[in-house]
């Protein structure tokens, strides 16, 4: 479990119990001074003598596609849906999977395609349908003289 505090507290704390030691404290002696386990000042003096290398790649499996060729998908979807034979200017999932494998011949799952749209900051959108026969003025009317005598009832 994290202790209480934010990471500038937490390290000031770890580089306290060092300074303690040192100057010749006991282990003991540090953890109750700075509010800790004993287990902890030990790994922190561990981690001082011997230091972790910053692991240079990324947890989890890497993307198939690279930020060049994901630069290059970013710009063919801007040109549009019909720019790619589809009848009606929308993206989906399938459309999207389907560009993907004709740019750059690589398999991506629905749930796979969501994920890079995701890290693309593209947002799933619904197309809306208006109907064909819709009065706006009458619904402005209704909206402006009929709503507020239902809520007022309501």
């Amino acid at each position: 479990m994290r202790p209480f505090g934010t990471s500038e507290q937490l390290e000031r704390r770890r580089q306290r119990a060092l300074e303690l030691l040192a100057k010749g404290k006991t282990v003991n002696q540090v953890a109750r001074q700075v509010g800790t386990t004993i287990q902890s000042v030990y790994r922190w003096q561990r981690e001082q003598k011997r230091p972790k290398k910053p692991n240079a790649t990324l947890p989890g499996k890497p993307t198939y596609l690279s930020k060049d060729q994901i630069h290059r998908l970013r710009q063919e979807l801007l040109r549009g849906a019909y720019a790619h034979g589809y009848s009606e200017d929308y993206w989906t999932l399938d459309r999207i999977r389907h560009v993907i494998w004709e740019q750059f011949k690589v398999r991506y799952t629905t749930s796979g395609v969501w994920r890079l749209m995701d890290r693309m900051d593209w947002s799933s959108q619904k197309v809306q349908r208006l109907a064909i026969r819709r009065d706006d003025e009458q619904i402005a009317n209704w909206n402006r003289r009929v709503w507020p005598r239902i809520e007022k009832v309501a």
